[in-house]
């Protein structure tokens, strides 16, 4: 049976150093991966270096590089938005709950990788983590798929934890790798020596959500 996978994340690039070696590794082996990205990343911080992007276009710049890094992983279904970044907390949340549900009812996803509200430092990655929880809380037990979080706060692991889940990626690095580099307004750092690279995001850890 095809394994169907959803992922909800705020911006464009958190699917790159989170889970593309994951997601990589489960659509080679058969799975259908929906991704819905709730915004462009408006805001986000850097323009290129050299800048290919301004403040108007950046937008658009950051929609292609998704499109890219959703390509060189393998997803097959691309979702946004159009939320605007960095006001994820401010949005109506039954209006976005009520949206994440009709996603998950259409997907009838077996696994959904989001983020560890609480645990994942940025507001807009918190806001979304909390959303998803609340959309498969208030399903049916026993409809509900198994929400695997990505958490990298200071401390975290003492208050979770050891990571439930840890995936080694080496195999499909290339993916990994590729994926980060379609991000290249965002990303500017030296990521050419593929060793360090490993070392830094070799392993890519979740922890399973309980609704206990």
């Amino acid at each position: 049976m095809e394994q169907r996978i959803l992922v909800i994340l705020p911006h464009p690039d958190d699917e790159a150093f989170g889970l593309a070696g994951t997601l990589a590794q489960a659509i080679d082996q058969g799975a259908n991966v929906t991704y819905v990205c709730l915004t462009l990343g408006q805001m986000g911080r850097t323009l290129g270096n050299p800048p290919i992007a301004n403040r108007e276009t950046l937008p658009e710049v950051r929609r292609q590089e998704l499109l890219e890094s959703c390509r060189v992983i393998g997803i097959q279904d691309l979702r946004l938005f159009g939320l605007h970044d960095k006001t994820i907390e401010f949005e109506d949340h039954d209006a976005l709950v009520a949206r994440i549900r009709e996603v998950i009812d259409a997907v009838k996803p077996s696994i959904i990788y989001t983020f560890y509200p609480g645990f994942s430092v940025h507001p807009d990655h918190d806001a979304t983590g909390a959303v998803v929880i609340r959309a498969v809380r208030e399903m049916p037990e026993n409809e509900r798929p198994e929400v695997h979080c990505l958490a990298f706060s200071r401390g975290c692991e003492e208050i979770l934890g050891e990571p439930h889940i840890v995936n080694d990626v080496s195999e499909y690095f290339q993916q990994k790798v590729a994926s980060i580099r379609a991000h290249r307004s965002q990303f500017l750092f030296n990521i050419d020596d593929e060793d360090e690279i490993k070392k830094m995001f070799g392993q890519e850890r979740f922890w399973v959500y309980s609704f206990v």
